[in-house]
């Protein structure tokens, strides 16, 4: 099956979440808008039949390799894509967050009390920068999110020996250190 579901978001009533792994038979060894366009009517497909998801509620981020999060406004018939993002938060039923990830992790962060969550694109540099906890911070500053309520989930991601760098682990520490719980942290530990 083409999408895995984490039982830490799974647990979460109204929650609805998928990571769509590589789709077979989709070249993607292209330039990254080639790439996209190639995958999107998979991807619609999967969201529509696997999720329940219309792809016109979808959110974007532009994933930049940075640091900003983008609050996702409640509307309709407009551009679905933040610009300069590499993470989209909101607090607004209905609204559906999505990032690309490859060899980078994507990072759920869900706050079951105040309905909110936020998805954030975090490889080598966005985690240097410290993307994860800029979410847990803008979560808390638009949404009134406590850190100690927010479920934190890592998707696969590439990690030691496959690369030098652990991102994944500083993500979890970064995340532990804004005050999430480690037992609300999740981490499948694969690597990509």
């Amino acid at each position: 099956m083409p999408v895995e579901f984490f039982p830490a978001l799974s647990a979460i009533p109204g929650l609805i979440h998928g990571f769509v792994t590589r789709i077979p038979g989709v070249a993607v060894d292209v330039d990254r808008a080639e790439a996209l366009a190639r995958l999107k009517p998979e991807h619609d497909r999967i969201l529509t039949r696997d999720l329940g998801i219309d792809p016109a509620s979808l959110w974007l981020a532009e994933q930049v390799h940075g640091e900003r999060v983008s609050v996702c406004p409640p509307t309709e018939g407009v551009e679905r894509l933040q610009p300069g993002s590499d993470g989209l938060a909101t607090a607004t039923p209905g609204e559906f967050l999505g990032i690309y990830v490859a060899d980078c992790c994507a990072v759920w962060l869900v706050d079951p009390v105040r309905r909110a969550c936020a998805l954030v694109h975090s490889g080598k540099n966005g985690s240097a920068l410290g993307i994860a906890p800029r979410a847990v911070g803008l979560m808390a500053e638009r949404f009134g999110s406590r850190a100690a309520d927010l479920t934190v989930q890592l998707s696969p991601c590439i990690r030691p020996p496959a690369y030098e760098i652990d991102f994944a682990a500083r993500i979890r520490e970064d995340c532990a250190a804004a005050g999430v719980p480690a037992d609300q942290i999740h981490d499948p530990g694969v690597c990509t």
